[in-house]
């Protein structure tokens, strides 16, 4: 159950860098973010395409932290 626990944590703690940096390229890659607003910026964001994105991602990179974890520790 820990290293269960231990993969949803660094696993959200990947998605939520993901979408922060998502989040600031609306307003700093584009632009559109400061025109259309904050509320548009998250909409834009959060769609079912960049969600499997994070999740893959996540998943990925506990993988491969867990790898190298194993192997220098």
């Amino acid at each position: 159950m820990k290293i269960f626990a231990r993969a949803v944590v660094e696993a959200g703690f990947i998605i939520l860098l993901f979408y922060s940096n998502l989040l600031m390229g609306e307003f700093e890659g584009s632009g559109q973010g400061r025109v259309k607003g904050l509320v548009w910026a998250v909409q834009d964001i959060f769609t079912t395409a960049n969600f499997i994105i994070a999740v893959a991602a996540a998943l990925i990179g506990y993988a491969l932290v867990e790898f190298l974890r194993s192997r220098l520790l």
